[in-house]
C-alpha cells in the first residue's frame, strides 16, 4: 500500500521525504522489521522505540514514524535522507489509524460491539456471541481469553484487548471468515493509549466501575481511569449501561451524542430484572423481552451474573433475538475461568474465578458462602507491578467472608514474592480468620485440596483462564484445572 494512503486521516504530521513509496508492512518492533516496511517508534513503560530506529532501518524500514516531543536532533543522525522520516504528535494514535488504513477499516464491515467495565466484561462477551450465534448470526470474539471466530482459536491475546496493529490485523481475518458482529473486551488502558482508535464501534456496553488499575503503569486514580472508559461511548453509536453504578449512571449526560439506555435490578431502567433467584448451581430471574415477561436462568450462579446477563439481552434485543434462543443460550453459558467448577476424582468443590480486586474477590467469596454447606476455603494472591493498594484490602476480604484462606502467590512479575504475600496478610491480620502463608501456589492449592471435604468450597482466585504464571518478565505453565487433577492423582 501506499505510505500517503496509510497515513490517511492523521492530522498535524511533519513530513521529511518521499510519501509517493510502497509500504509492505507495518511494525512496532524493530526486531521485526522486513524490507520496505513502515517502522512506528512508540515510548513504553519499560522501552522506547525511539532507541531502535537505527535497528529497524538496518532491518530494511523505509520509513519512519517518530513522536514529536520524542524525536531528538541526535536521531535524526539515524535516519539517511533516503528514509521518510515522519513525525507526529502521537504516535500510538498514529498507529492505530495508521493500522486501520493498511488492512482497509475492517471494523467499518461488520457491526463492531464494545464492552468496558471493571468486571464482567469477559462473561458478557461471551454471553453475547452464544445469544446471536443461537440466532445463527457468525460472531467473532476478541478478549481476555484470546480471540475466536465461532469456537475456533484465531489469535491468543496478551493483553484484554490487543495491541492497534495486532487488533486490525484480527478484524481483517474476521472479514475474512465472513463474521457478521464482532464482540470485544475493551479496556480503559485501550481506550487511553488508542489501541482501539478508529475503531467503527456500532453497541457499547459499560458493565460496572470499581477501584482497579490505579498504579504508576496504569491510572493515576479513578477520575482517570472512569474517563477513559468514557471514551468507548464517544466512538458509539448505541450504548448500553448498568442504571445500578454510580459511575455508569453519568455517562448519559457526558456523552449525549450517544443513544443510551439501561440495564438493571435496582434502579428505574429500561430493562429491569425481577424476582431473582441464586442457588449453587445457577440463577434465574424475569425480564421482559417484547410483550412477554420472560423467566431467564443462567447456569452461573450469582447476583452479578444477572446483571451480564441483562446486558447481553438488550445487545441481544437489538438484534431481534428470539427469546428462546436467548433463554436456550445463557442456560448452556460456560465461561473459562469464572466461576468453573473443576471436575475431579475426590468429588471436591473446586472453583476456579478471575477475581482479583477487592470487591471481586468479595462478589465470588460471598455468593458461595450463602449455599455452602462446609467452609469457604480461599486460596489467592496480588499480581506484581499492579496496584498495591489493593493487597491489604483483599487479605482482609477474605479473612472477613472466608472460612480459611491460604495466601498465595498470583503472577508476581518483577517483584519478590514474599513482598506480595506480606503486603496480603497485614490486611488479614486486622480480622480473626483463619489462614495461613504459603507462597509455591501449586503447595497452597494441594494443601487447600487435603484440609477440604465435600461440603467445603475451595476458591483459586485470581487467575481464572490464565494458562501460566509471571515470574521475572518469563512465562510457566500454570493451567489451574490441570493442576488440580494433578495434585489429585499425586494424592493418590
Amino acid at each position: 500500500m501506499q505510505l500517503k494512503n496509510i497515513l490517511a486521516g492523521i492530522e498535524n504530521l511533519k513530513v521529511r521525504g518521499n510519501l509517493d513509496i510502497n509500504i509492505e508492512n507495518i511494525k512496532n518492533n524493530s526486531k521485526d522489521v522486513k524490507e520496505n516496511d513502515l517502522f512506528v517508534a512508540i515510548k513504553g513503560y519499560d522501552s522506547d522505540g525511539h532507541l531502535h530506529i537505527a535497528e529497524a532501518i538496518e532491518n530494511g524500514a523505509t520509513a519512519i514514524i517518530a513522536e514529536q516531543g520524542e524525536f531528538t536532533r541526535e536521531m535524526l543522525n539515524e535516519v539517511p535522507e533516503n528514509i521518510t522520516l515522519i513525525l507526529a504528535e502521537n504516535t500510538r494514535y498514529a498507529l492505530a489509524i495508521s493500522a486501520c488504513n493498511f488492512y482497509e477499516n475492517p471494523s467499518k464491515k461488520f457491526k463492531l460491539i464494545g464492552v468496558t467495565g471493571t468486571k464482567g466484561k469477559t462473561t458478557t462477551t461471551y454471553m453475547i456471541r452464544d445469544i446471536l450465534e443461537k440466532q445463527g448470526i457468525k460472531v467473532g470474539l476478541i478478549g481476555t481469553v484470546a480471540s475466536y471466530v465461532g469456537d475456533r482459536k484465531v489469535a491468543n491475546n496478551e493483553n484484554t484487548t490487543p495491541e492497534s496493529l495486532k487488533l486490525q490485523e484480527i478484524f481483517s481475518k474476521m472479514v475474512e471468515e465472513k463474521c457478521e458482529v464482532v464482540v470485544m473486551e475493551v479496556s480503559s488502558q485501550s481506550l487511553k493509549l488508542d489501541r482501539v482508535a478508529g475503531c467503527d464501534f456500532d453497541i457499547g456496553i459499560f458493565t460496572n466501575l470499581a477501584e482497579d488499575h490505579i498504579s504508576e503503569k496504569e491510572h493515576s486514580d479513578m477520575e482517570d481511569y472512569f474517563k477513559s472508559k468514557v471514551k468507548l461511548f464517544k466512538m458509539c453509536k448505541k450504548g448500553y449501561i448498568n442504571a445500578d453504578d454510580v459511575y455508569a449512571v453519568t455517562i448519559p449526560k457526558m456523552v449525549p451524542e450517544c443513544d443510551i439506555s439501561t440495564y438493571g435490578i435496582d434502579n428505574y431502567c429500561n430493562l429491569l430484572a425481577k424476582d431473582i433467584t441464586v442457588t449453587n448451581q445457577y440463577v434465574d430471574f424475569k425480564v421482559k423481552i417484547g410483550d412477554r415477561n420472560e423467566r431467564i436462568k443462567v447456569s452461573i450462579p450469582g447476583r452479578f451474573s444477572v446483571y451480564n446477563s441483562l446486558a447481553a439481552i438488550a445487545v441481544a434485543i437489538q438484534f431481534d433475538c428470539s427469546s428462546e434462543n436467548i433463554k436456550e443460550a445463557l442456560l448452556n453459558i460456560r465461561v473459562p475461568g469464572r466461576s468453573e467448577l473443576v471436575d475431579n476424582k475426590l468429588g471436591l468443590t473446586i472453583m476456579i474465578d478471575y477475581a482479583h480486586t477487592p470487591e471481586s474477590l468479595e462478589k465470588i467469596l460471598s455468593s458461595v458462602k450463602i449455599y455452602t454447606k462446609g467452609r469457604v476455603i480461599s486460596v489467592f494472591g496480588c499480581g506484581g507491578d499492579r496496584d498495591k493498594y489493593k493487597r491489604p484490602m483483599m487479605g482482609e476480604v477474605s479473612g472477613r467472608v472466608a472460612d480459611y484462606t491460604i495466601i498465595t502467590s498470583d503472577n508476581p512479575r518483577t517483584e519478590k514474592p514474599e513482598d506480595i504475600v506480606n503486603d496480603i496478610e497485614a490486611g488479614i491480620k486486622k480480622t480473626n480468620g483463619k489462614y495461613e502463608c504459603i507462597i509455591d501456589r501449586k503447595e497452597a492449592i494441594r494443601k487447600a485440596i487435603k484440609m477440604a471435604n465435600k461440603k467445603d468450597i475451595i476458591v483459586l482466585a485470581g487467575k481464572g483462564h490464565e494458562q501460566y504464571q509471571e515470574i521475572n518478565k518469563k512465562r510457566y505453565p500454570f493451567d489451574e484445572n490441570k493442576i488440580v487433577n494433578e495434585i489429585i492423582e499425586e494424592m493418590g
